[in-house]
């Protein structure tokens, strides 16, 4: 097993949008209830750090090793996706130099059951980080993934597919990134550390 520690920055603006858990006071219109609730949206740390989850860049070197459907050598119509889905995995979310509080909001008239097309709209407001950077750790289980492999799916997976809200494989342009360097080594203490 290897761990792929990456050093990515941004290509585009990042933004969140996980699910609010408040509740609507009774006498809150819908406007307020947003105005008071959308920094819920983003991801924090319990001091109150924003955070990257984990999933979204496992989900996205996946998705990019679908999309791609690179075929491994020697092994005729097999391509690296199942390598990518079960082998490769993230533990632990970068933690971004940013406070939640001092995210900044961007308001939006969007569908207000999230389908396009929908008919009905509303104003929302999602976090949005203009320039971000972070150090992602990737856990490679799998060995038919090797080091320039995953180079090649990873940087693939920056530029169009991305992550968060509004990223390029959802029709998008947000959440892009670029590969700065990539550190490959053995796994071990670490895998046990993130455990």
């Amino acid at each position: 097993m290897k761990t792929a520690t990456c050093q990515i920055r941004s290509l585009s603006p990042y933004s969140q949008s996980k699910f609010i858990q408040s509740e609507r006071d009774d006498k809150e219109s819908a406007s307020d209830f947003e105005k008071r609730c959308w920094r819920e949206r983003c991801h924090g740390t319990v001091d109150g750090q924003v955070f990257i989850p984990p999933m979204a860049f496992k989900n996205c070197i996946a998705e990019a090793a679908r999309y791609l459907s690179v075929k491994i050598p020697g092994k005729r119509n097999n391509t690296y996706t199942k390598h990518f889905e079960a082998g490769v995995l993230v533990m632990n979310g970068p933690v971004l130099n940013l406070k939640v509080d001092d995210v900044e909001g961007e308001w939006l008239f969007v569908n207000a059951d999230g389908k396009r097309g929908s008919g009905t709209r509303v104003m929302r407001c999602y976090p949005v980080i203009r320039e971000w950077k972070a150090e992602v750790v990737f856990f490679v289980l799998d060995e038919t993934v090797t080091e320039d492999v995953f180079r090649y799916h990873l940087e693939n997976a920056g530029s169009f597919i991305g992550i968060g809200r509004f990223r390029p494989r959802n029709n998008g342009y947000y959440g892009r990134f670029q590969v700065e360097g990539i550190t490959w080594s053995e796994a071990g203490a670490s895998m046990s550390q993130a455990a």
